[in-house]
């Protein structure tokens, strides 16, 4: 990265990170797995700080109903691949980040090739199930994971680091959102603030920045503006973590 590029375009974040820390982001390698609310938010966010190479995975096409939160897609884009739409949008958001477009949904049979080689994965899916294969994914290849879920008015953020804090499957069981049903029920906004958290996760976890939220779980109600954080631990049984991960 230049010396000019740095200055003129990421100087008021390299005023907080250092030149050190912009310098990690642009030899960081992200996926975001999933283009809804979530996702595209994230993808914007990361794109502006300039990480090195974005993954961007979703098999989705866009409907009209997507628009009221996911405000990296216009009315003229309603059904077209959203991965195609967001590559293009975010590629003229900021040209210096090579991006990655999977147009697939994540399976059992390609989680772990499409997921082997980033640094830090990014949760932006929008149900349970998914969720499970990203999970057992990410503990087997041991890569750092930053969780956001919403629904209604409230939203939740934790980051997973296998072997050193509960995985998806054991904080499912301490505390969730309530699992959708078709589709999940959502207020534009705290979509942002959950996306908001989860891209700022992901550069403290990449500049060594900051105290990222390890075995934490941050519920964030937006109904009341009230803000919890819940203290996680791992758990000895857990069938994910006990099947991929050997104690040292």
């Amino acid at each position: 990265m230049g010396t000019i590029q740095l200055i003129d375009r990421y100087s008021r974040q390299v005023a907080v990170i250092g030149r050190e820390g912009q310098e990690k982001l642009s030899r960081a390698r992200v996926a975001v797995v999933g283009l809804g609310g979530l996702g595209t938010l994230v993808s914007m966010y990361l794109v502006g700080a300039g990480v090195g190479e974005l993954t961007i995975i979703d098999y989705d096409t866009i409907s009209l109903t997507d628009l009221h939160r996911q405000l990296l897609y216009r009315e003229e884009d309603v059904g077209k691949p959203k991965v195609e739409v967001a590559a293009r949008r975010l590629h003229d958001l900021n040209s210096t980040v090579k991006l990655r477009p999977v147009n697939e949904a994540l399976t059992s049979e390609n989680a772990e090739e499409v997921l082997k080689d980033v640094d830090v994965v990014v949760d932006a899916l929008d149900n349970w199930l998914s969720r499970q294969i990203l999970n057992e994914t990410i503990v087997k290849l041991r890569k750092p994971l930053v969780h956001g879920a919403v629904n209604g008015w409230y939203g939740q953020v934790s980051t997973i680091i296998p072997g050193k804090t509960p995985c998806l499957y054991e904080l499912v069981q301490v505390r969730s959102l309530p699992q959708c049903v078709g589709y999940c029920p959502v207020v534009g906004p705290i979509v942002g603030v959950v996306a908001s958290i989860e891209a700022a996760e992901v550069i403290k976890l990449i500049t060594g920045i900051g105290e990222p939220l390890i075995n934490k779980l941050l519920i964030i109600d937006g109904k009341n503006w009230v803000i919890d954080e819940i203290k996680l631990s791992r758990v000895e049984n857990c069938p994910v973590c006990s099947r991929y991960l050997k104690e040292k």
